[in-house]
């Protein structure tokens, strides 16, 4: 697996991945995603500041994650200061098919890295309440647990913030 920064020729490959995933996560009753969202434009957006990253399997896009700075007002809901410097993680995804591989892992381990260059101790993430596997996953690596909130680009739902402080 190589893990990579994404580029525009990716987007057709990202797109497709967003195909199979979305369905998969709206039958789990996780609604985060839609046919709208994510789409191409956001992509291009992460790709020309150098936030998107890919997991590359044989020349094949098995994962992606947006590795940002970017902090939503409602994150002070869980007592987060938004001024503070942090990387904040958002649209991790895996292909359907290579789930089960440490791909997700693999990709949080890299927002790590991202964030030690960048010389920021806190890493942030937030996922939709009906994301199981997510929840399970961020406490494994090290993730602590902040509290709920609503987002107002995605109202009716609700999101579990966690945060993890490096050093």
């Amino acid at each position: 697996m190589n893990i990579r920064l994404a580029t525009l020729t990716d987007i057709p490959a990202i797109m497709l991945l967003i195909k199979d995933v979305v369905p998969l996560m709206q039958a789990a009753g996780n609604f985060q995603w839609s046919d709208d969202y994510p789409n191409p434009g956001v992509f291009e957006r992460d790709i020309s500041l150098d936030q998107l990253w890919v997991a590359d399997i044989d020349d094949n896009i098995a994962g992606i994650i947006a590795i940002t700075g970017d902090q939503s007002e409602e994150y002070t809901q869980v007592g987060w200061d938004i001024t503070e410097p942090s990387v904040v993680t958002h649209r991790l995804a895996v292909s359907p098919h290579y789930r089960g591989r440490g791909i997700a892992e693999a990709l949080l381990v890299k927002a790590e890295q991202v964030a030690i260059e960048k010389g920021i101790n806190i890493l942030r993430i937030d996922t939709n309440t009906h994301n199981m596997a997510t929840q399970k996953l961020f406490p494994k690596l090290g993730y602590i647990y902040a509290g709920e909130i609503g987002l107002g680009f995605r109202p009716g739902l609700r999101f579990l913030c966690y945060e993890k402080k490096l050093g």
